[in-house]
C-alpha cells in the first residue's frame, strides 16, 4: 500500500469506529448485541486494563494489542480507535470546512503532560482510579454521549413518534428519561467545551497535554517500528507537511518529528508534493542520511499506568398513583447501593471509570452517576437510585457491556439470587400506621415477596414485613411507595453483595377434572 492512501485508510476505520461506539450509546430500545458491543470496546485501553487486572482473560486484553500496535506503528489508537480522538477530527474537519486552518509546529509541553501522567499512575498506585475517571478519554466521550447526546437523541425520537402517529404510523417507540444527572452533565458539557476548543484552534492538544494515555502511548511510540521520517534531500521546504500536522509536531526548519507527539493521521504523507516524508521502518537507514540511535533507548523501561428532550410518552397512560406526604422519618443509607454484578463497593472503585455505558444501556434507568454517595473518589460511578427507577429482576444488561471489569458478567439466574442489599421498613413512615390506610404497593411490586402484607390487630389492617433472606435489594418496593418526602421502605446497601436464598415457590392447589366445580 502507498503511503499516501494510509489517511483514507485512517479515515475509514476511524469513522467506522466512531458510528460503531455512537450506535452502543445511542442505543435507544435497548436492541444491540452484547457480541457487537463487546468487540468494539476491546480496543479501549485504560477499560482493558481495568478488567485484565480484575478477570485476568484473553477477552480482557486489549490494553496489550494496542500496546504491541503502538509498539509497530506508533500512535494509530489514538487516530483509528480513540472516540474521542475521532471527534476532534471531526471538530477539525468541519471548521476546515468553514475557515482555513493552518498548523505550525509548537513545542511539547513537557512537564505538564508528564506530570499529569506521573499524578495519574501514583493516584492509581495509591489504590485510587479517580485520575483516570476523570481523564481516561474512552470514559469522558461516554459521558458525553450519556448525558449531552443521547437525551438530544431521545427528544428527537419522541418528536418523530409523535409525528408518524399523526399518520397511524407505529414503526418507532418512543423513549424515556427519567433523571437527570446535574454533575456529570455539568462536567462533561466542561470537558466537551474544552476539547471542543483545543481541536478547534489547536489540534490535538488535549491528547498531548491532558490525556494520559496519549501521553503513555506517545512515550512508546518513539521505539515504534514504523515511523514517519524525513527525507532532507527531496525536501523543497514548501511547509505542506507542517501546515496539516494537527499534532503540532513537525519541525520542518530542524527536519524533525516529534514521535512521541505524531498521532498518526498521515496527513502530511498525503501532502507531501514530492514525497519527502516518508513512512517507513525505523529498522533501516533513511535514503539521505544515517541516523544514529538513541541512546537513551538503552535505558528504556515500560510504565503500565492508566441538557434535554425528555418525553414522558411511554409512561404518560399510567395511572397516577396517590402519593403521601405525612412521613416524618428521615432516610440515611449507610453507604450507597453499586450495580447486580459488581461484587462490592469496593470492586467497583477500584474498576470503574465511569464511562457510563451501563447508565445508557440500562433499560430501567435505575443506574445514575453518583455526586458524592461514594464519596469523592468514587464521583461520577454509577449507583442504584431507587428514586428514578428500580433493578428489574430478570434484567443482567449491565452486567454484559462493562469494559472495565466493574461490573461482571452474570446470568439470568444467577442475578436473581444476587443480593445488593436489604429491604428496611419504617414502621412511623407507613400510610397503613399513619392514616390507618390500606396500602401494598410495596409487597405488590416485590418480585421474590420478601416483602408480604401480614394483618395487624394494632390498626386491623394489613401491614408490609420483610423477609430479609429473600430480598435482592432491586428496590421495586422503594419505588413503588408512595410516602413523601420519606419512604415508608427503603433498600440499605450490602457494601459486599452476597447470596439471597431462593424465593419460595406457592403450590397450586391441585383440581380433579373429573369433579364437577362447585359454583
Amino acid at each position: 500500500m502507498k503511503s499516501r492512501q494510509l489517511k483514507k485508510v485512517r479515515v475509514f476505520v476511524s469513522l467506522a469506529f466512531f458510528l460503531a461506539f455512537s450506535v452502543i450509546f445511542l442505543d435507544l430500545d435497548y436492541s444491540i448485541p452484547k457480541t457487537f458491543s463487546d468487540a468494539v470496546v476491546y480496543f479501549q485501553f485504560v477499560p482493558s486494563l481495568l478488567k485484565f487486572l480484575t478477570v485476568g482473560t484473553l477477552a480482557a486484553s486489549g490494553f496489550i494489542f494496542v500496546t504491541v500496535l503502538t509498539l509497530l506503528y506508533g500512535r494509530v489508537y489514538c487516530s483509528f480507535l480513540c472516540p474521542l480522538g475521532v471527534l476532534q477530527d471531526i471538530a477539525g474537519f468541519l471548521r476546515k470546512k468553514t475557515k482555513k486552518t493552518k498548523f505550525s509546529y509548537e513545542k511539547a509541553f513537557a512537564k505538564i503532560r508528564y506530570g499529569i501522567l506521573a499524578a495519574v499512575a501514583l493516584v492509581f498506585f495509591s489504590g485510587s482510579i479517580i485520575g483516570l475517571t476523570l481523564l481516561d478519554p474512552f470514559s469522558n466521550f461516554g459521558r458525553l454521549m450519556t448525558h449531552i447526546i443521547r437525551p438530544i437523541a431521545i427528544g428527537i425520537n419522541n418528536a418523530l413518534v409523535f409525528s408518524l402517529e399523526k399518520f397511524d404510523l407505529y414503526t418507532i417507540q418512543p423513549a424515556d428519561l427519567k433523571s437527570i444527572a446535574p454533575f456529570s452533565l455539568g462536567f462533561a458539557a466542561i470537558v466537551f467545551a474544552v476539547v471542543l476548543w483545543m481541536s478547534l484552534f489547536h489540534g490535538r492538544l488535549f491528547c498531548n497535554t491532558v490525556c494520559p494515555v496519549g501521553t503513555f502511548l506517545g512515550f512508546l511510540s518513539r521505539f515504534s517500528i514504523f515511523k514517519i521520517k524525513f527525507n532532507q534531500s527531496q525536501c523543497i521546504n514548501c511547509k505542506a507537511c507542517e501546515k496539516v500536522c494537527k499534532a503540532n509536531c513537525l519541525d520542518l526548519e530542524n527536519k524533525h518529528i516529534d514521535l512521541s507527539r505524531c498521532v498518526a493521521c498521515y496527513n502530511c504523507l498525503e501532502v507531501c508534493p514530492t514525497a519527502a516524508v516518508e513512512y517507513q521502518s525505523g529498522l533501516r537507514k533513511s535514503r539521505s542520511e544515517h541516523v544514529l540511535e538513541d541512546s537513551k533507548k538503552r535505558d528504556f523501561m515500560m510504565q503500565t499506568l492508566a441538557f434535554l428532550f425528555a418525553s414522558g410518552a411511554s409512561s404518560a397512560g399510567a395511572g397516577q398513583m396517590e402519593i403521601y406526604r405525612d412521613s416524618t422519618v428521615p432516610i440515611l443509607r449507610n453507604n450507597a447501593i453499586s450495580p447486580p454484578g459488581s461484587g462490592s463497593l469496593e470492586n467497583l472503585m477500584n474498576n470503574c471509570t465511569a464511562c457510563h455505558l451501563c447508565v445508557s444501556a440500562c433499560p430501567t434507568q435505575v443506574l445514575q452517576p453518583a455526586f458524592l454517595e461514594y464519596g469523592l473518589l468514587g464521583i461520577m460511578q454509577p449507583r442504584m437510585d431507587f428514586k428514578t427507577s428500580f433493578c428489574d429482576y430478570k434484567c443482567v444488561v449491565c452486567t454484559t457491556v462493562c469494559p472495565s471489569g466493574a461490573i461482571l458478567e452474570q446470568s439470568v439466574e444467577s442475578k436473581k439470587l444476587l443480593q445488593v442489599g436489604k429491604a428496611r421498613f419504617v414502621r412511623k413512615n407507613c400510610v397503613v400506621y399513619t392514616q390507618q390506610t390500606d396500602c401494598g404497593a410495596c409487597a405488590e411490586h416485590c418480585p421474590t415477596k420478601a416483602v408480604r402484607m401480614v394483618f395487624d390487630k394494632e390498626v386491623n389492617l394489613r401491614a408490609p414485613k420483610v423477609d430479609e433472606s429473600i430480598c435482592v435489594g432491586c428496590g421495586a418496593c422503594e419505588y413503588a411507595c408512595p410516602t413523601r418526602p420519606y419512604k415508608a421502605i427503603y433498600v440499605e446497601s450490602n457494601p459486599v453483595h452476597s447470596m439471597a436464598k431462593k424465593p419460595r415457590e406457592d403450590k397450586l392447589e391441585e383440581v380433579n377434572p373429573t369433579e364437577d366445580f362447585p359454583f
